[in-house]
């Protein structure tokens, strides 16, 4: 660092010093609000990594499955305009937790287009840690976009069940989605990414596993997670 760096640094502390002293923060107050916002630095930076790494692995791999590049185009579009629905809600809960209805309503939402009663919900609503909304929502959100284009959300008719419960004797997590009155549907020939998606990479995230089941009467997927990869930490 030049000698001029070192002056005007020198100045900026001095400057900051008075402000502080001004405010009537001293210098013990004043370390403790650097080690904050190192930490905030250090979490923003890491949440920053996770994002690009995601929207990396959508980019490439939506491109590899995809039948043409305009229709890659729209699945980056849709999968990253849906990881932002996902963001906008931890953003509002101050990155903390998020109750499991808020999730289902962020995924669900944009797919119900035609003013409600194409899902049918029950489902307990347990708080979920901010680490896990994310994998969670995003594989709500491939199931809807296979729907919407194959399954019980391409028809009028069509409709989709979700039961969401709780064992506590066994500390696990079942989520149950299950396509019904669509058009019959068809065991794909290939796994796509959306698929892949759901049964490995969010899944794996959330240390549970899935079931994926091609019924000529409707898809059907089973989510079983361990409950202590859905639940908040305690407060330190």
């Amino acid at each position: 660092m030049s000698t001029e760096d070192d002056l005007r640094l020198e100045v900026e502390n001095i400057d900051l010093r008075r402000l502080l002293a001004q405010a009537g923060i001293g210098a013990a107050e004043h370390k403790v609000l650097e080690q904050l916002q190192r930490l905030l630095v250090e979490e923003l930076h890491h949440r920053v990594k996770n994002t690009l790494a995601m929207v990396m692995s959508i980019t490439s791999q939506s491109l590899r499955t995809a039948d043409s590049i305009e229709r890659g185009s729209e699945a980056i579009e849709q999968r990253i305009i849906a990881l932002g629905r996902v963001h906008d809600l931890l953003l509002s809960t101050r990155w903390t937790s998020a109750k499991l209805a808020a999730i289902l309503k962020t995924a669900l939402e944009p797919f119900d287009t035609s003013g409600g009663g194409r899902f049918f919900i029950q489902s307990s609503d347990i708080e979920v840690s901010s680490a896990a909304v994310l994998p969670l929502a995003m594989v709500l959100n491939e199931l809807c976009t296979n729907a919407a284009k194959y399954g019980a959300l391409s028809n009028a008719s069509g409709r989709v069940e979700i039961t969401a419960t709780v064992d506590d004797s066994q500390q696990q997590f079942r989520l149950t989605w299950t396509e019904k009155d669509g058009p019959a549907v068809h065991e794909p020939t290939r796994r796509s990414f959306g698929t892949r998606l759901i049964e490995h990479s969010f899944v794996n995230q959330l240390k549970g596993q899935s079931q994926l089941t091609f019924d000529p009467s409707g898809v059907t997927c089973v989510l079983d997670i361990p409950l202590e990869s859905l639940k908040p930490l305690p407060p330190s």
